[in-house]
């Protein structure tokens, strides 16, 4: 009998891998189960299709069910798998739109978990009343943009990291009154706040209302149930809309009960082949696995598509008989709210000093293009590099137009452990039209060296 890959997830992780590994192995009967309506879709874009900027919901499915099909994958949608028996080597799922009965049991000679994250809900009260709503899947945007045409003129947002300011935008660009209210000091904890308050400052001079270092106390409603306000222990925001954008944690309480062993923030703990460690036959990866920070060499859960996409194909390549690993991660990121571009990678201050790391700091303000040339726009970076041995941490940049995917330059210095005297010398492409003769990143790592040298 042929083999059979039982896929939990229908998205980045678990469609490239069952995609991967039935194109390698043309005899392997493939099942992926998925709870929600959809699969394959690019979650990351559901706040440009809530801002306009993605016309049809359409345009963020990377491939249909159908198309699935036809490749040979019995892709399940609105099918949830309630249980995983590892020893004897099936799953057992359950039809959501059925009889709602115990459901059947699949076996496998692979196992793939991608069951992805979850949003974060503080448990306060009226969290889940309507007029709440969550950014995670499609039918979360099909719904939150059926409240907004329903005349919303003020939204809450709750949260400022990466959804959090994402989303404060595409109200913005909806034209509603836009309230974001965050526990921290500074927005975009995923920056240093010298940087964070940067991003503060220009969201405020978009028309955005920036609530900082405030607790969310709970979500006060009308004589109808529906949200009307969110409350700090200060103050009442009113909302016609509240929007969570918490961000998430792994999904994994099916895992847990399964025995599968979990890292410090929830996640799977798998080795470099992405298998689940001390279960040969069962794999993850995506949203639900920790990775392995290459600066700090820490385990770390960093949910990002690029890295579910990876995690998928390398699944894919090994169980289809082929060898492939997944090295880790340097934390690379890139977001922005309306004009404001966001990038960081590598270590901020506070990783630096939790992995035992001395460092030192460089701050450098440029702008993208020759400063004489038309457009060019304003820029900061931030460069940490290790004092003993010069290597470039990390980066940060806050700016304009053309400012954000200059973080990759960083990214690859970090990932080859260059130090920032190297980088200096590195030939990146110049004209006035894309930026000053001093590429600002390499205007920062010169500052990181000459401090290291003083």
């Amino acid at each position: 009998m042929a083999e059979r890959l039982v896929v939990i997830g229908g998205d980045a992780a678990g469609m490239t891998a069952a995609s991967q590994a039935r194109r390698r192995r043309g005899d392997l009967e493939v099942v992926a189960v998925e709870r929600g309506r959809t699969a394959s879709y690019s979650a990351c874009g559901i706040p440009y299709w809530i801002g306009g900027d993605v016309s049809a919901e359409d345009a963020l499915i990377a491939r249909t069910p159908e198309e699935h099909r036809a490749r040979g994958i019995d892709l399940r949608l609105r099918t949830e798998a309630v249980e995983i028996d590892p020893d004897r080597g099936r799953v057992r799922v359950r039809d959501l739109d059925g009889d709602g009965g115990g459901g059947q049991w699949l076996g496998y000679d692979h196992l793939v978990v991608a069951t992805g994250a979850e949003p974060v809900r503080p448990p306060v009260p009226g969290i889940g009343a309507p007029g709440v709503h969550g950014v995670q899947t499609l039918d979360d945007g099909r719904e939150l943009i059926a409240a907004l045409d329903r005349d919303c003129r003020r939204a809450v947002v709750v949260g400022a990291g990466y959804i959090g300011v994402e989303m404060a935008e595409a109200l913005v660009r909806r034209g509603l009154e836009v309230t974001v209210v965050d526990r921290a000091e500074q927005p975009m904890a995923t920056l240093d706040p010298d940087m964070g308050r940067m991003v503060h400052e220009a969201m405020e001079g978009m028309g955005i209302d920036v609530v900082t270092g405030a607790e969310v106390t709970g979500v006060l409603l009308d004589g109808d149930g529906r949200a009307r306000a969110v409350a700090t222990a200060d103050a009442e925001y009113p909302a016609d809309v509240v929007v969570l954008g918490l961000g998430v944690r792994p999904r994994t309480g099916l895992a847990r009960e399964a025995g599968l062993p979990l890292g410090a923030h929830g996640g799977l703990v798998t080795d470099l082949a992405m298998r689940v460690r001390g279960a040969e036959r069962v794999w993850a990866g995506g949203d639900c696995v920790e990775v392995l920070n290459l600066v700090s060499g820490r385990l770390a859960h960093i949910p990002l598509g690029t890295h579910a996409n990876k995690h998928g194909l390398v699944i894919g390549t090994n169980i289809g008989g082929g060898y492939a690993t997944f090295p880790g991660v340097v934390g690379t990121a890139v977001s922005k709210v309306c004009s404001l571009e966001i990038a960081r990678t590598g270590l901020l201050e506070r990783d630096a000093r939790e992995a035992g790391l001395q460092f030192t700091t460089a701050v450098v303000e440029s702008t993208s293009r020759a400063g004489y040339h038309p457009g060019a726009a304003p820029m900061t970076v931030k460069a940490i590099a290790e004092l003993r041995t010069g290597r470039l941490l990390g980066m940060q940049i806050v700016g304009r137009e053309g400012a954000a995917k200059r973080i990759d330059t960083a990214a690859v210095a970090i990932t080859a452990r260059m130090t920032v005297e190297q980088m200096t010398a590195l030939d990146l492409g110049y004209a006035p039209p894309f930026s000053p003769v001093w590429d600002p990143v390499l205007v920062a790592a010169r500052k990181a060296a000459a401090a290291l040298s003083a």
